[in-house]
């Protein structure tokens, strides 16, 4: 049986960094984790190509070769998707599709021949005992949760390592919190279920061997989600690892600003080698707070657990919301200083959307007020429900956050703002490589003689090298960051 794997393409938006990793001759930020994971559950003796459209055409050849298509996708790919099918259907292949977006919406694909929906450790033995007595339905779907401990090691052999920036690794699914407009504990639950430390010790050590010596992402949607197996078992195990190796990797991750209330766990995070944490702050009005049930986030200085988090070397890196119910008229203003006061750089603020599952859809849909599916794409001016403040009025505001935060001259301010007072761990300091220096000269001359904010980028540079060496390679990543995100709103700014 020959097998090809085709992940689609992700449009350009702000996390797809795809204008900055041009200054480092990368084509994505990271692999295709669930569908190089799929491959492992399939029978060995198959043949499995793998075409990761975010790096490389799908071509016609791979097409024919194949006796499957299999789909994996998030609701962002899905224009990629249609595409992709229709390529496909001019050849008669029989497609499969998997992953969040036909979990939440596979309907929406009638010329898709099979599903194979919510945990593929679960669904894809019954696709495939099927598949061998000939006898496929066309939805295969649980309402049980997989225990991720019998997930194999993604198949890392198919992939293209040059292409991406950064390789990923998945310790945990599902999180504790219920916050409405999230659709992760719809498909994953509340429960928070680990892999064993020995997996994630087996995979760091595949990587490793490799030749992989850069940055490693956790894409766990709240890593923190079980402190105790994290404090007790993994984080140890981690830290013993990366000594005997002498930190071959960094580590980012996502979390829930709880972190900061515990010293030891992120004490032990910065030992292990994180370096960088995503957090959800969405908002800093205790009422909207309150309307989306984010309580991990309420009756708490939102600013000082930033600080906290940062002050023992590990960047946070934050999303943010506008749109809520609750907001009013000052929360743009609100949100501006938040971010400047903060020293989040990479901050990325979106327009509240309901993505399908979540219960923030439901209770819109009973109110009337759903206009259509949401894109998956927060940064895309639109919204797929009747605010209550005008819509008008909340687009502008949006695009006066994005305007004062991003252009040039504050985005800079920011930057030097956050590296006068950042102190990295001593674990992950590093000097630059030799692709550092090469996204050094393209920054040189893209950002300090062709941009026309180039003043701003050689202040930071100058004040670096005579005050602060070592923040040298920050301040490069982060004007890197800036181009791509001025790329991203060049409407706006």
């Amino acid at each position: 049986m020959r097998i090809l794997l085709v992940y689609p393409k992700y449009p350009d938006t702000f996390w797809s960094f795809k204008h900055a990793l041009k200054f480092v001759s990368k084509e994505a930020a990271n692999p295709p984790l669930g569908i190089i994971t799929i491959a492992s559950l399939l029978p060995k003796e198959w043949k499995k190509r793998l075409v990761d459209l975010n790096v490389e055409p799908l071509r016609s050849k791979d097409i024919r070769w194949a006796d499957y298509v299999f789909i994996s996708a998030m609701s962002i790919q899905r224009n990629s998707v249609h595409q992709i099918v229709d390529q496909c259907k001019a050849y008669h292949k029989t497609i499969v599709g998997g992953g969040p977006l036909f979990t939440s919406d596979y309907s929406a694909f009638p010329k898709i021949d099979h599903f194979v929906l919510n945990e593929a450790e679960i669904t894809l033995p019954v696709f495939l005992y099927h598949l061998e007595k000939e006898s496929l339905k066309r939805v295969y779907r649980t309402e049980s949760y997989a225990r991720i401990e019998n997930s194999p090691m993604p198949d890392y052999s198919l992939i293209k390592l040059s292409k991406y920036n950064s390789l990923s690794i998945q310790y945990s699914r599902g999180c504790p919190f219920d916050c409405e407009f999230c659709n992760i504990t719809s498909m994953l639950g509340h429960k928070v279920r680990v892999k064993s430390t020995t997996q994630i010790i087996n995979e760091l050590d595949n990587i490793y061997n490799l030749g992989w010596r850069k940055s490693i992402f956790f894409v766990d949607d709240n890593f923190i989600g079980n402190k105790r197996k994290l404090k007790d078992d993994l984080l140890p195990a981690i830290i013993r690892w990366m000594q005997s190796k002498n930190y071959p990797f960094k580590f980012t991750t996502e979390a829930s600003i709880d972190l900061s209330d515990d010293d030891a766990l992120m004490d032990m995070m910065v030992k292990a080698g994180f370096d960088t944490v995503f957090i959800g702050i969405e908002t800093i009005q205790e009422e909207s707070l309150q309307e989306c049930n984010k309580i991990q986030n309420r009756s708490r200085n939102l600013i000082q657990s930033v600080h906290k988090i940062q002050n023992v070397g590990i960047e946070v890196t934050g999303g943010f919301i506008v749109g809520f119910d609750n907001d009013t008229s000052t929360v743009f203003k609100k949100q501006i200083d938040f971010i400047r006061k903060s020293g989040i750089i990479t901050a990325m603020v979106g327009l509240l959307n309901a993505p399908k599952t979540t219960r923030l859809y439901e209770r819109l849909k009973n109110e009337g007020r759903l206009l259509f599916e949401s894109s998956g794409n927060n940064t895309d001016y639109t919204l797929n429900f009747i605010p209550k403040m005008n819509r008008n009025d909340l687009v502008r505001g949006y695009k006066n956050i994005i305007q004062k935060i991003y252009s040039g001259k504050n985005y800079y301010q920011r930057v030097l703002l956050f590296i006068k007072r950042f102190k990295p761990s001593v674990v992950n300091k590093t000097s630059l490589s030799a692709l550092h220096i090469k996204a050094f000269i393209k920054s040189i001359f893209l950002l300090g003689i062709v941009d026309r904010f180039r003043k701003y980028y050689w202040e930071l540079i100058f004040w670096c090298l005579l005050n602060q060496p070592k923040s040298l390679k920050k301040a490069i990543a982060y004007s890197i960051y800036g181009y791509h995100f001025r790329k991203i709103f060049k409407e706006i700014i």
